[in-house]
């Protein structure tokens, strides 16, 4: 029997981790990665110090020099990490002796949180470019969908009824529309939250006296990150913002799996996930052809919906340190990245693969005989009959259509207000669906052309 690694959650899973999550997003989270960002940052803070003449410069070369992840003993970290309750204090020890008499100007001035919340905003850079790039990948996909499907006629649905017709390409577009504001609240979040966090332990880096200001600026400028108007230790806006527009994205996923779910049951018929042999199959109905990635896009949407009321609730934060919201952020932040990112990568396969049948559409659009158009009847009819004669005719039609099993044309045809006054061309024209499409492909016009700004 092959070795397992030891893992409890769907994120780490030998079986699901790939499901439900990315190897990309995965690395930016890891373990390794975040003490890296930790002796990152512990490393930029010297250099910073050094050119503000904080400590000396030669003592900022060897902490650089010196400082070597790859080295650290990760069991002895662990182990204290259990003791202290954070890992900054453990990671120092081992830095201190990796860097010999340099090592007592490590973490020079600083806090525990200085260190972790700035790891965290680079990790969210790293992360957020993952999620800029997949988006804009999703983007071109939604816009060939609706480009191709600009006219391709079908039945639009309210309360799980048919309504009125629309297109594909209209029913993509309102998706595709949905990402362009998601491309641009995330240009403008960054700026918010992209910004480095080193101020000491109550946030008034008083132990730099009047350098603080000089080495806060020289950190962030170092990791080029946006410099803080005040610290914000126990302001957590910016993290709840990044979780919550995560949210906002795996919300739009989850509505755009439920249309494909529901589309792809057997008495719709009218869109699959792509064919790959195996996938989807059930075990004991060979017939079977489950929305597997749409599953998993609405289960992430309904997880980071969860993390993004944590991260709300982790806001509320007692005076100038928490004492506990601020942990809950360690859960929330890397789980909703990677759900985020696994969501991402199903909805590039499902839809950049998705199998359209027009055909279907087309024969869904006509269950009904006509009687979907039926306020296009009144609306055609009301130029030569008037409007409320219109009206009565077409109601008429429509509940004789229902009782006979007519369509609604024979229904109209039948009867001698409609007949002595229109030929049976235009009944017939009036009560296609595809002739009553609205401004379904100008609106799919107007989103890609606001899509390409």
């Amino acid at each position: 029997m092959p070795a397992l690694h030891a893992s409890t959650t769907v994120l780490d899973s030998m079986l699901f981790r790939d499901a439900f999550g990315t190897p990309e997003m995965r690395e930016v989270f890891s373990d390794v990665a975040l003490v890296a960002r930790y002796a990152e940052v512990e490393v930029a803070l010297a250099k910073a110090e050094a050119k503000c003449g904080v400590i000396p410069q030669d003592a900022a070369d060897q902490i650089a020099a010196r400082t070597d992840v790859a080295a650290l003993d990760f069991d002895l970290l662990r182990q204290e990490t259990d003791i202290v309750g954070y890992p900054i204090l453990p990671l120092v020890h081992q830095m201190v002796k990796q860097c010999g008499d340099a090592g007592r100007y490590v973490h020079w001035g600083a806090t525990t949180q200085d260190i972790m919340d700035t790891a965290v905003v680079l990790q969210l850079r790293a992360a957020l470019e993952i999620v800029e790039r997949d988006i804009a990948e999703l983007r071109k996909i939604l816009a060939d969908l609706s480009r191709r499907h600009r006219d391709t006629p079908m039945a639009g649905r309210t309360h799980l009824q048919q309504a009125l017709p629309v297109t594909f390409g209209y029913k993509t577009a309102i998706w595709l529309a949905m990402f362009d504001r998601h491309a641009e609240r995330l240009a403008q979040l960054k700026p918010r939250v992209l910004v480095g966090e080193f101020a000491g332990a109550a946030g008034t880096l008083a132990s730099l006296g009047d350098k603080g200001f000089e080495v806060q600026e020289a950190l962030c400028d170092e990791l080029k990150l946006g410099v803080p108007a005040s610290t914000w230790h126990v302001a957590r806006d910016g993290f709840a913002e990044a979780v919550n527009f995560l949210a906002l994205v795996t919300g739009s996923l989850g509505k755009i799996a439920l249309d494909i779910m529901i589309m792809a049951s057997t008495e719709f018929a009218e869109v699959y996930e792509p064919f790959v042999k195996g996938r989807g199959a059930s075990s004991t109905m060979p017939q079977k052809r489950n929305p597997i990635s749409s599953e998993l896009m609405l289960a992430a949407s309904k997880a980071v919906r969860q993390h993004a009321g944590l991260m709300l609730d982790a806001m509320v934060q007692d005076f100038e340190r928490a004492t506990g919201p601020w942990h809950a952020e360690w859960m929330a932040i890397p789980e909703s990245f990677v759900l985020a990112a696994g969501a991402l990568h199903q909805a590039r396969f499902a839809l950049a693969g998705l199998i359209v049948d027009e055909a279907k559409m087309n024969d869904n659009l006509a269950i009904s005989r006509g009687l979907i158009v039926a306020e296009a009847v009144m609306m055609g009819l009301a130029p030569q009959i008037g409007r409320q004669e219109a009206h009565d005719v077409v109601y008429d039609a429509c509940r004789l259509a229902n009782e006979k099993g007519l369509t609604l044309a024979d229904a109209l045809s039948s009867d001698s207000r409609v007949s002595a006054r229109i030929d049976r061309a235009t009944i017939d024209a009036l009560t296609s669906p595809k002739n009553y499409l609205g401004l379904a492909p100008a609106m799919v016009d107007r989103v890609l052309k606001s899509a390409t700004r």
